[in-house]
């Protein structure tokens, strides 16, 4: 997680975003449990393909080689995809809304402001207590909301924490 320090900017792919006068506080890429299917799947892939070649070389069909091998490709390519995907998206914190950005080509920014948050929440699965990534849920006073659930958030308990001090600041410590 990366906790923004006073008078340090934001980087210019996020920077866009913000309004001005609006601070970032958290800025963090969603966890890399969210790769974690894809490449499964991949590596799956890998291992079919290899039994399927063996199996296809030995009794002389070595025709259908290039189609399983390019269909191997395909889930590299989408695993490669997703990584960069991971790679850009972002959840933000600011002083005055969240943020959640996602997507590369087709580019989504979808923004909640704290002001509007009345209740979040965050659970964590038995994977993501032991290799530690959780879910926000967010609630809006009846409105529709641009987003309700954050999935796959590093050190959400550090996370939560620091979000509900912005929602709920302490009016006896003011350090503005």
């Amino acid at each position: 997680m990366r906790l923004v320090a006073r008078g340090e900017s934001a980087p210019s792919s996020i920077n866009r975003y913000l309004l001005p006068g609006e601070v970032p506080v958290v800025m963090v890429r969603r966890h890399p449990a969210v790769l974690l299917r894809p490449a499964a799947e991949t590596f799956g892939g890998l291992i079919v393909a290899g039994l399927l070649s063996k199996m296809l070389s030995d009794s002389g069909g070595g025709d259908a080689l290039p189609i399983i091998w390019c269909a191997w490709l395909l889930l590299l390519v989408r695993l490669l995809w997703r990584v960069a995907e991971w790679a850009d998206d972002h959840f933000i914190v600011t002083n005055k809304r969240m943020l959640v950005t996602s997507g590369l080509i087709t580019r989504k920014v979808a923004m909640m402001p704290l002001s509007q948050v009345t209740d979040m929440s965050f659970k964590r699965s038995l994977l993501g207590r032991l290799i530690g990534y959780g879910e926000f849920e967010l609630e809006s006073a009846g409105q529709d909301q641009a987003f309700r659930e954050v999935r796959y958030l590093p050190y959400p308990e550090t996370l939560y924490l620091e979000v509900c001090q912005l929602i709920f600041p302490d009016k006896d410590n003011d350090d503005d």
